[in-house]
């Protein structure tokens, strides 16, 4: 095995990884959006309580597609590089929310919003290396 096989055999541990702890906060963000009482993420997220009921459960599905998009098209080898376009809708939303935060006068809360960012970058940019390095070799 070659050192650029084993490296790159690392980068792909990592970027399950990175995969799976996202998804994981996705996932955990969905569960308490689509299944909590809003008076009760009212109490933790006080914003939930300030818009409409249906914008956090609506939100709580996005959530949920995002930590799918994460895992499933990588993990069943189907249209793989919806793994990156995930990640990178995943920063969008990202950056809206912190946004959203920011305008509220909330910009103290905005540090998950960037670490999620942040890891989204690098598995969009590690998928998307990967692909192509993939493709140029002709490997599929």
């Amino acid at each position: 095995m070659t050192n650029q096989q084993k490296s790159s055999g690392a980068m792909h541990i990592i970027l399950w990884i990175a995969q799976i702890i996202l998804a994981a906060g996705f996932l955990w963000a969905a569960a308490m959006k689509l299944f909590q009482p809003i008076e009760k993420l009212a109490a933790m997220w006080p914003w939930t309580g300030q818009v409409s009921s249906l914008i956090v459960r609506l939100l709580g599905v996005i959530d949920l597609l995002g930590a799918l998009g994460l895992i499933l098209p990588t993990l069943l080898r189907i249209r793989p590089g919806l793994t990156a376009i995930t990640a990178v809708a995943i920063i969008v939303l990202m950056l809206c929310a912190s946004v959203f935060h920011i305008v509220r006068g909330e910009a103290a809360v905005i540090g998950v919003n960037i670490f999620f960012a942040l890891i989204a970058a690098f598995i969009a940019w590690g998928r998307l290396t990967e692909d192509r390095s993939e493709r140029s070799s002709g490997v599929h």
